[in-house]
């Protein structure tokens, strides 16, 4: 019986420590959610790489570049670079350059992007590029320039259609409109998986436990990570290696006059000391917009509410 061998993802920190004999298909991008948009250019990427007999390679940047080159950009990402990382070695893709982005490395001219990184460094036969792409200094080189350069260095351009591309425009769009609106099933449609956030459990108020509703109080790891909207989520969790299912308040805690955005996740028939642990939390589903209640006594029957809706989604989802 044939042995099927399992090739792992090789990662790069920068251009300059990639190296390999062999020729690649190439592609870059952000590659922000790695969402369905995403995944088909992926796919078009490994099979045109397969049928080249050729390695295939994402050459992704971080920082976002808007973080670099504006002041005031406020950009909020779908995913951390770790999770950006995890998710495309699920592709079956071979190498992932992960740049350093900087002023420096924006400057680059589009011949000296082409000869000294695609060719000299990544040794590309061929680059998978979308129509509108625009590169080198001031983004002043188009697709023409780049079929000009491979015929030049001896390389082949494919383009990704127009069709694709505007497929990962608007699912880029569609997905920060629908977490920002609280609408997380809609956004996981598009995402092709459920929305995470991951951070390190610390101590919060502890408002929960006196109310019979004790919460992990989840410090998010990157700043720069999209938060949904304020309100209330039905989350699943792998603690200890048991899928563990639960609520989530994203909000300020306005009842009890809390000014802080917080994300506190209570687990539901779950009891485990998690202080200093790092969670993953996934979102299912949005149960309800935050709300500023009466009294405590109102803030808890509407917990006990939010449980009946969760458990009643659980049965359907099991």
């Amino acid at each position: 019986m044939r042995q099927e061998i399992i090739v792992r993802l090789k990662i790069f920190h920068s251009i300059d420590s990639f190296s390999s004999n062999q020729k690649t298909v190439v592609t870059l991008g952000t590659f922000d959610g790695v969402h369905i948009g995403h995944q088909k250019i992926v796919q078009q990427l490994l099979h045109s790489a397969r049928q080249s007999d050729c390695e295939s390679v994402i050459l992704t940047f971080f920082p976002h570049p808007r973080m670099v080159l504006q002041d005031q950009s406020e950009i909020k990402l779908l995913n951390t670079i770790a999770e950006r990382t995890e998710l495309l070695e699920k592709t079956g893709l071979d190498h992932l350059i992960i740049h350093p982005f900087d002023k420096t490395f924006s400057r680059l001219t589009a011949e000296e992007f082409v000869k000294d990184i695609l060719v000299d460094q990544l040794n590309i036969q061929k680059i998978v590029i979308g129509y509108d792409h625009r590169f080198g200094r001031n983004r002043t080189a188009d697709i023409h320039d780049l079929i000009d350069f491979g015929h030049q260095y001896g390389f082949d351009v494919e383009q990704i259609s127009a069709q694709q591309i505007e497929d990962v425009s608007v699912s880029s769009t569609k997905i920060r409109t629908a977490l920002l609106e609280g609408n997380v099933s809609l956004a996981n449609q598009y995402l092709g998986y459920n929305y995470q956030l991951s951070g390190t459990v610390v101590h919060g108020r502890k408002l929960g436990r006196t109310i019979g509703f004790p919460t992990a109080n989840l410090a998010i790891d990157a700043d720069y990570k999209l938060i949904p909207k304020k309100g209330v989520y039905i989350v699943q969790s792998i603690i200890n290696g048991q899928t563990v299912y639960g609520m989530m308040n994203i909000g300020t805690n306005p009842t009890v006059d809390g000014q802080t955005l917080s994300v506190e996740v209570y687990f539901i028939d779950f009891e485990a000391d998690l202080y200093e642990k790092t969670l993953t939390v996934s979102m299912l589903e949005h149960i309800r917009d935050e709300l500023k209640f009466d009294s405590i006594d109102s803030l808890k029957k509407a917990i006990e509410n939010d449980l009946s809706f969760t458990r009643n989604y659980l049965k359907n989802l099991k």
